[in-house]
């Protein structure tokens, strides 16, 4: 009787090179999700002005105005973002209940559980930092921050979230293009 090996290939890779069209399927959700988000919050943002929800310049804000908007930008986002989220999400969930059990089984997809518990500790220095930076650059420097209108904050936001994004992502995803190709080759 011959004795089955176990393929040592046979973990994530094994499985994104056999479902490399839902991997890019699911991939190309959560990129549309995240710009879909940023374009909402932009678009009620400028809505939210022009409609008098809120007053455009900062210092002539309340807590009511605060909490008046917060509580409509989460209501579009959830309505015009993370409903259809949740819908392809259900699809996709569907899709794995209907992958054969012995599939599932044959991939370790299990990986090892991550120990890192506070690692977000760092990230909001570094963004009130890239807001310093971006603040200076604009020459608003030694401008009252109550002379500020709300445009310019969340231009300011966006154009941090872009800096973010080149200096964290694109790395990020040349590493995982890197990646796939070698897996790709490594399995038979």
């Amino acid at each position: 009787m011959a004795t089955q090996t176990q393929n040592p290939y046979l973990g994530w890779g094994g499985f994104l090179h056999k479902h490399s069209g839902a991997f890019a399927a699911f991939v190309a959700a959560v990129v549309l999700v995240a710009i879909g988000g940023v374009y909402v919050f932009v678009w009620f943002t400028g809505y939210a002005q022009t409609s008098g929800l809120v007053p455009s310049l900062l210092n002539l804000w309340s807590i009511a105005n605060s909490v008046t908007f917060i509580l409509h930008a989460i209501f579009w986002e959830l309505v015009l973002i993370g409903i259809p989220a949740v819908i392809g999400a259900l699809f996709g969930w569907q899709w794995w209940r209907l992958l054969p059990k012995e599939e599932k089984s044959q991939y370790n997809l299990s990986g090892k559980p991550s120990k890192s518990r506070g690692a977000g500790g760092a990230v909001s220095p570094l963004l009130f930092i890239a807001f310093a930076i971006k603040v200076y650059v604009d020459g608003n420097w030694n401008q009252a921050i109550a002379s500020w209108n709300l445009d310019y904050v969340i231009g300011s936001m966006i154009t941090i979230l872009i800096w973010t994004t080149a200096i964290f992502a694109v790395p990020a995803i040349i590493s995982l293009v890197w990646w796939v190709s070698r897996e790709k080759k490594r399995i038979p």
